[in-house]
């Protein structure tokens, strides 16, 4: 059921992205005067298609995973001569321009809606507060203590953990002091200074609090079991959802993050644990698979914890009215977009490893867990996957809008267009270049699995 969820998930999602983005195109050219032929979402032989009566087919292809609007243009076929002032390619090169931008700037647009319904719905976040901070870490040495709440990191206010670790993920690969500011429980703002180096650089996946060495103030979680994944090692072993663990080898369990420490610390290490299920005691052996991470080696179960009660003083209700949830939006759009800005190019310089590229298993992945999780992580996720398709296409690579975009550019200022040889060999590269990234994500995704 969990790999079907995901599969529909992705397709909804892809498919609003896909078909908003086309949209912009299509809107945009019939503005400019330009006859769109085709309007499709997916590729592939067309399962359902209509004509309108500007003579536009609009079909839904077999294959979900993208779509494309076809407009007159001299360049593909012959034109006949009493519609050739309908052609893309004899426009001015400033509705050409227009048509262009027009997808990427749906995919914004789709954002801030997404966002401003997210923001105007409002959302319970929990308090960002200072949980165990590690000796002698950056945390540490900057004066962070259990208790004091984050209220903003780098000047960016912090109302959640959202925020905080936004605006720490923002910093990778700085080096000198990250600036944290708390409030402690009487209310006196404090200043830290909290000393990094290559923040957090080529980790993957990054690890914002772990790497400053302290984590979120969370409630005791008793050791239940909330959700079991497919085919891992709980799964293998017998454990249910609703488990509670009494004792691991022997040594009594009360505390989930006890059980998550000698989890970790067990790979490939058989594990007997006395198990109470409906009012009876069992005995299960679960061997934990290891797993890499950072370097580093650790056990891995498969297993989460069940519910938690927050008390009512760790949580903010955020929301606002129609016309503030617009700011909110607009904001949140804002940061993200230069977050994905940031990332793509600290990625080119060697500050994010490539490991972290995406391709269609993890999204569908993603896209899955965030529909079960709940309608704000589901609409955030499909605002900043909006974003990142719509900073991607603007790249100034061939093939994608941004490629077209520089060559219209060029021809705004010479007066005449690229010549034909030149587009055609960077439409080479710019494929070269976009089937080696699709490899790439692929690579990972199976890496992850």
């Amino acid at each position: 059921m969990g790999i079907l969820q995901n599969i529909v998930a992705v397709i909804v999602v892809l498919g609003l992205l896909i078909t908003i983005h086309e949209f912009g195109h299509f809107w945009v050219a019939r503005r400019c005067g330009i006859r769109v032929l085709r309007f499709s979402v997916g590729f592939g032989k067309p399962l359902i298609s209509r004509v309108d009566r500007h003579g536009t087919e609009f079909a839904l292809a077999a294959i979900p995973l993208g779509g494309y609007v076809k407009m007159l243009d001299e360049r593909e076929g012959p034109v006949e001569p009493g519609e050739q002032h309908l052609a893309f390619n004899r426009q001015h090169v400033l509705k050409r321009i227009a048509v262009v931008i027009a997808g990427p700037l749906a995919n914004f647009i789709l954002a801030v809606v997404a966002y401003w319904v997210m923001f105007m719905v409002g959302t319970t976040a929990i308090v960002p507060m200072v949980g165990e901070v590690s000796p002698d870490s950056p945390a540490a040495r900057g004066g962070l203590q259990n208790g004091q709440e984050i209220v903003a990191v780098q000047g960016r206010q912090t109302p959640d953990w959202n925020g905080v670790n936004l605006a720490l993920v923002a910093e990778i690969g700085a080096s000198g002091h990250l600036e944290v500011s708390t409030r402690n429980d009487q209310g006196r703002l404090e200043e830290h200074r909290l000393p990094v180096e290559r923040f957090m650089a080529r980790q993957n996946p990054p690890e914002p609090l772990r790497t400053l060495g302290f984590t979120p103030w969370r409630p005791d979680i008793a050791p239940v079991i909330g959700q079991v994944l497919d085919d891992s090692p709980a799964a293998k072993g017998g454990l249910q959802a609703g488990d509670r663990i009494r004792s691991v080898n022997g040594q009594p369990v009360s505390q989930w993050e006890a059980l998550v420490s000698r989890i970790q610390a067990s790979a490939n290490t058989p594990l007997e644990m006395r198990v109470e299920r409906d009012g009876r005691d069992m005995m299960l052996t679960v061997t934990p698979e290891a797993r890499e991470q950072n370097g580093e080696t650790a056990g891995f179960m498969g297993a989460g914890a069940g519910s938690v009660s927050w008390p009512p003083e760790y949580q903010r209700a955020l929301s606002w009215g129609p016309l503030g949830a617009v700011g909110q939006a607009l904001s949140r759009t804002g940061e993200m977009t230069s977050l994905t800005v940031g990332a793509i190019g600290k990625m080119i310089t060697g500050l994010i490893s490539p490991s972290n590229l995406s391709g269609p298993i993890t999204i569908a992945r993603v896209a899955g867990d965030s529909a079960r999780s709940g309608f704000e992580t589901f609409i955030s996720f499909l605002a900043y996957l909006s974003i990142s398709l719509g900073v991607l296409n603007l790249l100034p690579v061939p093939v994608l809008d941004g490629g077209h975009l520089v060559y219209y550019l060029i021809e705004l200022v010479r007066g005449r267009p690229v010549p034909e040889r030149v587009q055609a060999f960077g439409l080479r590269i710019g494929m070269a270049l976009i089937a080696s990234l699709m490899l790439m994500a692929f690579y990972f995704d199976i890496m992850r699995l």
